[in-house]
Order: C-alpha cells, then structure tokens, then sequence
C-alpha cells in the first residue's frame, strides 16, 4: 500500500531513540552556528552580553533540562505500563508512537546538549561580541519553546495510558486503515479472478505475521515477468515456510529460488500485527479491552459498552464511504481479495458476546448495536448483523440463568425482530 521508504520511514519515526537524535542535532548545529554572527555588520550594533551573564544562562538550561528529561522518561514509561495493564499490550505500539510525548522528550534532550555545547564553546573563546548575542537569543528561544512544549506535554501525559485514551487512539487507527480499504477495495490491485487464477504457489521464506504488502515491488516484478499475480496471505496473515504468500502465472520457464526471492521481497513479515495496514488488528485490539474488561476481576462491563459503541463507529464508515474509488487500478498484474465483513464482525463482537454472555447490559447494548448496523443502506451489514444477533442471543440464552433477564433480551433482539 506504501512505498518501501515510507514504510521504513514510519517505522524509523515511530522508534523513541529517533526524534531525540535529530533534534540535538539540530542543537548542537544552532549552537555553533552563532558564530556565524562573528565578523558581521552585527558586531558594531548589538549590545554588549557578558560572558558569565551566558554561561550561567546555558548552564541552568542543561542542568535543568537534565531532570526534566529523566522526569520525562519516567512518566512515560508509567503511561506505557498502565496502557498495557489496564487495556491490551497490543497497545503499546500506538501509546509509545505518541508524537507529542515523543517532541517532548526530545526538546528537553536537545536543550540539555545545546547548553552543553553552547558553553564549552563560549569557556573557551569560540564566539565574539556579536556571537555571544545570537547565542544569548537562541538561548531564550530555546526557553521559551520549553514552556510551550512542557505545559502541552503535561495536558498530554496526564491522559496519555488512561483507558479511555488508549480506546480513542486504538480506534484511530482502525477507522483510518478501514477508511482506506473502503476507498480501494482491492488496495489498487485487480479483484480476484476465480476463472482465471494462476496456479503456481511461492511459498514464504519466513514465519511471522505479515505487517504490510509492497504492491509496487510485485507489480514491476510481475512486468518484468509478464506475469500474473494472485494474492493468498493478506495483511494480518500469520504465514509459515511452506506456505503459499501468492499464486503466480508465468508464461515462460522461471528459476523457482529468483521467484520465490522476489516475492518474498514484497512482504514484509514480523513477529507481532501492526495497527498501520491491518484492519482487523485495531478491531482484534478494541475486543481484547472488552474482554478484560469482563473479566471477573475487574468486572467493569461499562468499558464494554464503550467498545461495543467503537466498533459501530467504526462499522458506520460503511455509510460514509458508500462507493469506492473508481480508478483505474494502479497495480493491473495483481490479484487481491477483498475485505471480508462478515470477518470483522467475528473480530468485534465474538469475543465480547462469549465474555458477557451472563451480562443483561452488555447484551442488550449488543442486540441495540446490531440492529442499529442492520438498518443501514448494505446487504452485507445486514447479512453479518443478522448472524451474529443470532449468534449473540444464544451464547446469552445458555449463559443466563433468570428468565426475566432472557425473554427481556429476546424482545430487544434484532433477529426475533426482523
């Protein structure tokens, strides 16, 4: 769906070492860049800035930005450790890629080696008059960019791991990869052709599960070889060694090892899902909070609810993007199945309606859900959402022991309903 450098460079921006990296940096680059002022119209008009005047100015800012690093740290790493034990671990990729916690931290990192930098250099004569100056303003900048960053950054991790923070977030990332499967169906490729499908499997080379596919690297592959591609083991897949990523027509004599290389180029396999390009994951994610939720030890159905009420919003988008894009596909020489809905509500609601089975609230909140999606303007919703009311009623008829409770679901039951 991605080139492979933008999916590398979202990996890379998501790694908590990166953005600290960079900006000091650019730190240690504004710093001696002062000097530049040296020599300069600037040396007969600004004012006169005492060397101890700076120096102490940078020496506060680096002792100072030093515990408020380490202070950073520890409280992200508690918002890490609370989003993992009160929601799902499957979280923590998306609460660790938070970029306001991230630019935070690396303000705070890059201002302690600026002040670092910036006073070896001023005790050791590297800057003029002029140069003493510019340094002094950067300095101020820098303090200045600290407030601001600082006081955002406390608004953010006084939520940042909390639960319904974590659900917010989960459920971001789910809806936009869902928006973009609605727009193309088939990720610009070509639907599946049952008529004429090729027949020859290249197997994976590596066991994992497969984060994200690199169409463009089949498609020219598949050019090079005047091929014809056919999509097995989709995004969210886990695949082993033997087991077919892609069926392959070639109409010429092929070295099976270079084909089976250059397939596997194409995907790339890890050892955990990842919210980016799957879009059953962030739904997977979201059922895993209800179900613990559930649990007898936290017995919290009303974050249940809350999910149940997530992935509605989510099953709506259906009626936000009634149409999918009609391009031209972009990718002609590969084959892709499409989403399948009856899949993501498996996803959604089959462990909710197992773990609250015994919960009047949490059921009836579900057969309210269900006919809510059923009334929307597609076949298929209403297909999948009559199923799993069924389904649903069930598990909660054996589950449920007062008769009231039983026949006062059946009433708010879509598929006794319908």
């Amino acid at each position: 769906m991605k080139t492979t450098l933008l999916i590398y460079w979202n990996k890379l921006r998501k790694r908590l070492w990166f953005r600290p990296l960079i900006f000091c940096f650019i730190a240690v680059t504004i710093a001696l860049l002062a000097k530049l002022a040296d020599g300069t119209f600037l040396d007969e008009i600004v004012p006169e800035i005492k060397e101890g005047s700076v120096t102490w100015l940078l020496d506060t800012m680096a002792s100072s930005m030093l515990v408020i690093s380490i202070f950073a740290v520890t409280s992200m790493l508690s918002a890490f450790t609370a989003a993992q034990s009160s929601a799902t671990p499957r979280s923590f990729k998306l609460i660790i890629a938070d970029d306001v916690s991230q630019n935070a931290l690396s303000v705070f990192i890059s201002a302690f080696i600026f002040g670092i930098v910036a006073s070896v250099a001023i005790n050791n004569g590297y800057f003029g008059p002029a140069g003493r100056f510019t340094l002094f303003i950067f300095a101020l900048a820098f303090f200045a960019l600290i407030i601001l960053v600082f006081l955002r950054w406390v608004d953010r991790i006084s939520r940042l791991g909390r639960l319904e923070q974590t659900i917010h977030k989960i459920e971001e990332a789910a809806a936009e990869v869902i928006r973009f499967y609605l727009d193309y169906p088939t990720l610009k490729c070509m639907p599946l052709d049952d008529t004429n499908a090729p027949k020859t499997a290249v197997f994976s080379l590596e066991t994992g599960y497969i984060q994200n596919i690199n169409f463009e690297r089949l498609q020219a592959f598949a050019e090079k070889m005047e091929a014809q591609i056919r999509v097995k083991a989709i995004t969210g897949n886990f695949v082993t060694p033997g087991e077919a990523l892609v069926y392959i027509d070639v109409p010429k004599p092929i070295d099976r090892d270079e084909v089976t290389e250059a397939v596997n180029k194409g995907f790339a396999i890890g050892k955990t899902r990842d919210f980016e390009a799957d879009p059953r994951f962030g739904l997977i994610a979201l059922s895993e909070i209800a179900s613990r939720a559930l649990s007898p030890g936290i017995n919290d159905p009303g974050t249940a609810i809350q999910i149940i009420a997530s992935h509605q919003r989510m099953f709506y988008l259906w009626d936000e993007h009634p149409k999918p894009s009609e391009d031209e596909p972009k990718y002609d020489r590969i084959q892709v199945p499409k989403l399948d809905l009856d899949d993501l509500f498996e996803d959604a609601f089959r462990a909710i309606s197992r773990d609250g089975a015994k919960n009047i609230e949490v059921m009836i909140k579900m057969q309210k859900a269900f006919t809510a999606l059923h009334l929307m303007d597609n076949e298929a919703m209403k297909k999948a959402a009559l199923k799993y009311s069924e389904l649903t009623f069930k598990r909660a008829q054996q589950a449920m022991e007062f008769q009231p409770d039983i026949e006062n679901l059946k009433r708010k039951c879509l598929f006794f309903n319908n």
